[in-house]
């Protein structure tokens, strides 16, 4: 048994491949995933799925109900997930998501004695949200250990983020490798009520010039298949 880490699991392509990743380096994972009012709730099977498949020591889904303060195409059915690409941060963006999920993290973090933490964000091949870049998981890492208190006794957090300089192509090439089932997993931000992909939002749009430039069979349901 390796070091404990808490992986942040939606049950999309990212955090599969990020979960492998964590494993093959010998961690124990433990996934996390949140029921935060996303349209896309299927997800939240995926993840579980997902965390059965890979044997993870442990999988917690909390609610969090960002729903209640809307914002974002996601959490709010009265704003349209587009379905073309747009210019500047998207609709589909949620206001401080990846802060309140790595806040929980660091919680289970804590409680678990496990000092890292990984996370499925990407800079390359990505819908521009401000809550992926670089500099913000730095600053991030820099709170948590200023915030905690395995951070002020000398136990620091670390924050991973394997896939943040990957091309998405090169992100299923690295699962791939590693095993990850993507049939398993969905990206879509509007699948239907069987979780089959829209194929037209920017995160199908994504995930499908990702399978393409791998050369590797996308094996995602899409509606109109």
């Amino acid at each position: 048994m390796g070091d404990k880490a808490v992986i942040l699991l939606s049950g999309g392509l990212d955090s599969a491949t990020t979960l492998a990743i964590a494993a093959s380096q010998g961690y124990t994972c433990y996934a996390l995933s949140f029921d935060y009012g996303q349209r896309h709730r299927c997800e939240l099977a995926a993840a579980a799925d997902i965390a059965r498949a890979m044997r993870v020591a442990g999988h917690k889904t909390v609610g969090l109900g960002l729903d209640a303060i809307g914002g974002s195409a996601l959490t709010d059915n009265r704003i349209d997930v587009p379905d073309h690409a747009t210019v500047g941060i998207p609709v589909t963006y949620v206001p401080a998501r990846n802060t309140v999920f790595l806040s929980i993290a660091l919680g289970w973090a804590e409680v678990l004695g496990a000092q890292d933490i990984f996370i499925g964000v990407n800079a390359v091949d990505y819908s521009g949200y401000p809550d992926c870049r670089p500099e913000y998981i730095h600053a991030f890492e820099v709170m948590a250990n200023l915030a905690t208190r395995a951070g002020v006794e000398g136990r620091p957090v670390r924050i991973h983020t394997p896939l943040i300089d990957l091309s998405k192509a090169d992100i299923i090439r690295q699962g791939t490798q590693l095993g990850v089932e993507y049939v398993r997993t969905i990206s879509c931000y509007n699948p239907d009520a069987d979780g089959r992909a829209c194929g037209v939002c920017d995160s199908c749009r994504l995930r499908a010039a990702g399978f393409k430039a791998a050369g590797i069979d996308d094996p995602t349901h899409y509606q109109s298949g």
